[in-house]
């Protein structure tokens, strides 16, 4: 899975699921601040579970505030190539 791939999963859930603007999106830019809850970052965790093939224990979410925080992560977790 590309880095390409992992971050065009992540946008379309925001925006299909979570109903978050693109333009609202940015690397820096908190979750919070795009209107999701502890409940939607739970939610969200799934959808990219399930979409991306990949387990991602809750404690290994603890710290991940904003949008590039958690493509960081994911991109680690699946072994992500440019």
């Amino acid at each position: 899975m590309t880095v390409q791939e992992i971050e065009e999963s992540v946008r379309t859930i925001l925006v299909e699921e979570f109903k978050v603007e693109p333009d609202a999106i940015e690397r820096e830019k908190t979750f919070k601040k795009m209107g999701l809850d502890s409940l939607d970052l739970v939610s969200l965790a799934m959808s990219l579970e399930d979409r991306l093939s990949l387990e991602i224990p809750d404690d290994e979410l603890v710290g991940i505030e904003t949008y590039g925080q958690a493509l960081d992560f994911l991109e680690r977790k699946a072994g992500a190539a440019a």
